[in-house]
């Protein structure tokens, strides 16, 4: 399955360690071999056709994607700090959802 990465997603890629650039890449490689079956702990479905790649480690990374026309675009990533999923965060991802539109 090809993957696209909006720019956002690539610059925030750009402010991570080495460390934690390799984890987010090997998630990413499984996105790419099992696509849609890719579940937990790496994926997890949110709403509205919207998933969430779950990168864990010192920090927890998450990159929200969906897919469009038979690719798997990246929409949004952030690092969560709590406990619940933001909900801005997750706005973001919508937003740039609807420009895929």
């Amino acid at each position: 399955m090809q993957i696209i990465l909006l720019n956002s997603v690539e610059k925030f890629l750009e402010s991570l360690s080495a460390k934690e650039i390799a984890k987010v890449i090997r998630t990413i490689e499984l996105l790419e071999e099992f696509g849609n079956d890719l579940g937990m702990p790496h994926s997890r479905h949110m709403s509205d056709g919207m998933l969430e790649l779950r990168i864990r480690g010192t920090r927890e990374i998450r990159i929200f994607y969906c897919f469009h026309k038979k690719q798997a675009v990246l929409l949004h990533a952030c690092i969560k700090k709590t406990e619940k999923t933001l909900e801005k965060e997750l706005a973001r991802a919508h937003e740039a959802k609807t420009q895929l539109q």
